[in-house]
């Protein structure tokens, strides 16, 4: 399947009820199963990831297939861990690529008994849980803020809890505070200084909790608002105080002169016309990488150069979101440059050859998808391909840009296979 793109003919306004925030569902469903309490969760996301794993706690199957959802993976493989049952843990042929092996070794440390039924270091894992021991971890921090988020949510039933040694270079450490502060708010004890954070043994307090909007989708409708050409957008239940370090996008497009006027109920985003931006951007994503994508497409399409650090988790992620970003915008003519390890991105106004008709590879990452899609306002239409992959975090976005007057037609050709 394959959706066109078409720019609105007017001007661009409305409301737009964002999806739920995944990554404070994902955490609340695993801490009400840790807790063998029901909670009453509100607004709770209903995204393909939150839902695969909500299935995968109700389930008593002995092997469990979270497809690509790379956040159920691994708060599952701790999960099961620290329990009473033998499962085996499995996912798509991406996901059989994604490294797990510094969380499995984290957990074998602590006493956990899982086995690699593939190649050592990936998934698929048998886990059979037993009772975890208490010890100090040292845990490479510059992979994935997952891992250590995981290991954080089973802490309290460990006798003693569990204190772990941060190593290297923190990303997505937003994250952790999120993982830390959901955990306090039902009744779980932590202290964390400097590169070392400390859970205390307890168990968890559940009660009723209410969702807020994702920040992170929340980001595709500040790129249609900036490369509009004079949107006002309002958007429900996204606050200033918020968990969520992608909120940061906020500050982000207020460099590009984009406003963000705080409400009770929300936000609303604003373009006044002609509003000279900036030439050049320097933007470190080690905090909150998954706007990588959004800021990438828009800087492009608006001839902003840019410099991006904190980009090297990018590589692990549904695709190698370097290269999809590097092979999709050059189809556009943008030339983007890395390294090797991934850790820096960045456009110079250099320029390719262009695809006389470009076609966007989602390649199974709903980020690509939602990303790519505001430069139908830049280029009149986008062409993108397998578009339901965004199920995987907001079901409902094509629907939400029809609402705004984007053109969705669906067109005969297959997917890409990447």
């Amino acid at each position: 399947m394959k959706f066109m793109i078409s720019k609105p003919r007017g001007t661009i306004s409305g409301k737009i009820y964002l999806p739920a925030s995944k990554s404070i569902s994902n955490r609340l469903l695993i801490m009400e199963a840790l807790s063998e309490e029901r909670a009453e969760l509100i607004n709770l996301a209903e995204s393909d990831d939150t839902l695969l794993l909500k299935e995968a706690l109700h389930s008593g199957n002995d092997i469990i297939d979270i497809g690509h959802a790379g956040t159920a993976m691994r708060f599952l493989t701790a999960y099961y861990a620290s329990g009473n049952r033998k499962v085996i843990l499995t996912g798509s042929e991406r996901m059989k690529r994604r490294p797990i092996g510094e969380l499995v070794d984290a957990l074998i440390y602590l006493g956990g008994k899982i086995e690699y039924l593939g190649n050592p270091g990936f998934p698929p894992l048998k886990i059979k849980g037993t009772l975890l021991k208490s010890g100090v971890l040292s845990v490479d921090s510059s992979i994935s803020s997952q891992f250590i988020s995981a290991l954080l949510m089973i802490a309290p039933g460990i006798r003693n809890g569990l204190e772990i040694e941060l190593k290297g270079k923190i990303v997505s450490g937003t994250y952790i505070r999120m993982t830390l502060e959901l955990m306090k708010t039902w009744g779980i004890d932590y202290s964390w200084t400097g590169n070392r954070i400390k859970v205390y043994e307890g168990h968890f307090k559940t009660g009723s909790y209410t969702v807020e909007s994702d920040w992170s989708a929340g980001s595709y409708w500040y790129a249609i608002a900036f490369l509009s050409d004079g949107a006002v957008i309002n958007l429900p239940f996204l606050f200033r105080e918020s968990l969520q370090g992608d909120a940061v996008v906020s500050e982000l497009f207020n460099k590009l002169l984009l406003d963000t006027d705080y409400l009770s109920g929300g936000i609303t985003i604003s373009k006044k016309p002609e509003q000279k931006h900036p030439d050049n951007m320097v933007l470190d994503f080690t905090l909150c990488p998954d706007l990588v994508q959004t800021m990438a497409t828009v800087l492009c399409a608006s001839g902003i150069h840019f410099h991006f650090t904190g980009t090297q988790t990018l590589k692990i992620k549904e695709t190698d979101r370097i290269k999809a970003l590097q092979k999709e915008l050059g189809k556009f003519g943008f030339l983007l440059r890395t390294n090797e390890e991934g850790n820096f991105l960045t456009w110079k106004g250099e320029m390719c050859e262009t695809d006389p008709s470009p076609e966007i590879d989602t390649c199974n990452d709903h980020r690509m998808a939602m990303a790519f899609a505001p430069l139908a306002l830049k280029f009149d239409t986008v062409v993108i391909k397998d578009p339901m992959v965004v199920t995987k975090s907001y079901p409902h976005f094509w629907e939400d840009l029809r609402k705004v007057g984007f053109g969705i037609e669906e067109i005969d050709g297959s997917n890409a296979d990447c």
